[in-house]
C-alpha cells in the first residue's frame, strides 16, 4: 500500500516551524518591552495601554511593505535590514499625524520555511522596533508550497500609535507664508524599486556585486539601504517647535504626497535645486533617460519628510536638526491658490 501522506510532505513543516518561534522569541526580546503583556506565541499579543499622559488619547494604525525590494534582498543573500525598511514603511506614516508608536506585528511568507532567512529579516524588524522605540508584539510566519519561487518571500508590517486628539498634526493649521523644511532621506527607502530593478538589471546588465564609482560601493550595497525612521526626530520636533503639517515622501514622491497634506485654499512651491540630491538619483535618471516629472512622481530624490511650519520657527527648527545630525533643508513655502490651479509648483 502506498505510504500515507503527511503535512510535512505536501511541503509544511510544523515542527520546523515550532523551533523557529523557540529562537525567535529570544530575539524579540531586544524590543522595547514596556506595555508588552504577552507576545510572540501565543494565539495574540497583549499590550497595557497607559493613557495617563493623554486628555483625548486616539489610536493611530497603519500597513504597509517594502515593495519589490524583497528581490533585491534575495539577489544580495542579505535579509537583516530589510526588516528595517518594514518597520520605517510603517511607523513613518504613522509619525506623521504626531503619533508615538506603541507596538509592531509582522506577516512574513515563503515558499519553504528557510530558518536562517526568517530569522534575520526578524532580526531587523527587531532593530527597526529599537529605533522606533516601539514593541514588536507578535506576527504571523506562514509556509506556503507552491505559491512563491524558490528563495522569494513577502513580508507586511502594522503598527499601532498613540496621540493626543489635540496634538493631531492633520495639516488643518496649514496657511499662507508658512515655509516648507526637508529632512534628508538615507537614499531610495522603499520605494520605485521596480523601476530601479529594470533600469539596473535588465538595462545595464549589472549584478549586485558590481561597484558603481559614483556611488562608491555596490549597487546591491546601494539598493539595500534602509529606510530612515524618523519617528524620533519627529517627537522631538513637535514636543519644542510648531509643526502644523508633516509629509512622509514614500511612493509618489513629493510630487504626489505633499499635496496630501495642504488645505484646498494652500499651494506648495518647491524650489528646485534647494536641497543635496544623493548620487543614486542621478545615477537612476541618466542611466534610464528619465523625465523630471518621471523623477519626482517615483523617488524621494533624497528628502524622506517634509515639514510645514510658520516662518518664524523655520530658523530654529533647522538649528535643532543640524544639532541632531540630521541634514535639513529650506525648500520652498505655501502660497495662496486659486480654483483649480495646481497644488503644488516648481520653481
Amino acid at each position: 500500500m502506498d505510504k500515507s501522506l503527511t503535512y510535512q510532505k505536501a511541503g509544511v513543516d510544523i515542527d520546523k516551524a515550532n523551533r523557529f518561534i523557540k529562537r525567535i522569541k529570544q530575539i524579540t526580546k531586544q524590543a522595547p518591552q514596556s506595555g508588552v503583556i504577552a507576545g510572540i506565541g501565543g494565539f495574540s499579543g497583549l499590550y497595557s495601554l497607559d493613557v495617563s499622559q493623554y486628555k483625548g488619547p486616539v489610536l493611530v494604525t497603519s500597513t504597509d511593505g517594502v515593495g519589490t525590494k524583497l528581490k533585491v534582498a534575495s539577489m544580495m543573500e542579505k535579509h537583516d535590514t530589510i526588516g528595517i525598511d518594514l518597520v520605517a514603511m510603517c511607523v513613518n506614516d504613522i509619525a506623521v499625524q504626531g503619533a508615538k508608536p506603541l507596538f509592531f506585528l509582522d506577516y512574513l511568507s515563503m515558499g519553504e520555511l528557510v530558518s536562517e532567512t526568517a530569522e534575520a529579516v526578524i532580526q531587523g524588524i527587531v532593530t527597526g522596533c529599537k529605533t522606533a522605540k516601539c514593541a514588536l508584539i507578535g506576527g504571523e510566519t506562514a509556509e506556503m508550497p507552491g505559491l512563491y519561487a524558490e528563495g522569494d518571500y513577502d513580508l507586511a508590517g502594522f503598527v499601532v500609535g498613540i496621540v493626543d486628539n489635540g496634538k493631531i498634526v492633520d495639516g488643518s493649521e496649514i496657511g499662507v507664508g508658512q515655509k516648507l523644511i526637508g529632512i534628508a532621506s538615507s537614499g531610495l527607502h522603499s520605494n520605485g524599486y521596480s523601476l530601479v530593478r529594470k533600469i539596473c538589471f535588465e538595462k545595464l546588465k549589472l549584478k549586485v556585486t558590481d561597484r558603481v564609482d559614483v556611488l562608491g560601493k555596490t549597487i546591491g550595497e546601494e539598493l539595500l539601504e534602509p529606510t530612515k525612521i524618523y519617528s524620533e526626530i519627529l517627537r522631538h520636533l513637535l514636543r519644542d517647535f510648531p509643526i502644523h503639517g508633516i509629509a512622509h515622501v514614500t511612493g509618489g514622491g513629493i510630487q504626489e504626497n505633499l499635496p496630501r497634506i495642504l488645505p484646498s485654499s494652500c499651494k506648495a512651491v518647491i524650489q528646485e535645486g534647494s536641497w543635496e540630491v544623493p548620487p543614486v538619483f542621478h545615477f537612476l535618471r541618466e542611466a534610464g533617460k528619465l523625465s523630471a516629472l518621471e523623477m519626482r512622481r517615483t523617488f524621494n530624490n533624497g528628502i524622506g519628510m517634509i515639514l510645514v511650519t510658520p516662518a518664524n520657527a523655520a530658523q530654529g527648527i533647522m538649528e535643532f536638526l543640524l544639532a541632531m545630525n540630521e541634514k535639513a533643508y529650506a525648500i520652498g513655502e505655501i502660497v495662496a491658490r486659486k480654483r483649480g490651479s495646481k497644488q503644488l509648483v516648481w520653481v
